[in-house]
């Protein structure tokens, strides 16, 4: 069909991708991988101030910090608990998603995402 095949996956997922990618009869170097997931690549390329200052702006501080006044949060670093906030709730991934991709700079964007944007183009 001469199709091309590319995509964008977490980590964990990688092997997953790897056996699809093999029975497809696809290029491994077809889909990119994020260190831990998106929302870890876009934390880690905004910086953990301005996704709190995100988190605010869309109204959710206040879950934000009930979130971090839990046992479970003391002593994790600021990032960690970032990503886990974002999936405490249904929808809370897709919606930040958005929100983060907007509020990035184009010279920051994550390295899985720009070769993927790359790829595509």
């Amino acid at each position: 069909m001469g199709l091309r095949l590319t995509g964008l996956c977490d980590q964990r997922e990688q092997p997953f991708y790897a056996r699809g990618w093999e029975r497809a009869g696809a290029a491994p170097d077809g889909y990119f991988v994020c260190a831990a997931d998106l929302e870890d690549e876009l934390i880690r390329a905004l910086g953990v101030p301005r996704v709190k200052e995100l988190v605010r702006e869309e109204g959710d501080l206040r879950p934000l910090q009930t979130f971090l006044s839990q046992p479970a949060q003391q002593g994790r670093p600021a990032h960690q608990q970032l990503r886990r906030f974002l999936g405490t709730k249904k929808g809370r991934k897709i919606h930040y998603g958005r929100v983060l991709v907007e509020a990035l700079a184009p010279d920051r964007v994550p390295a899985p995402l720009d070769d993927l944007f790359a790829a595509l183009s």
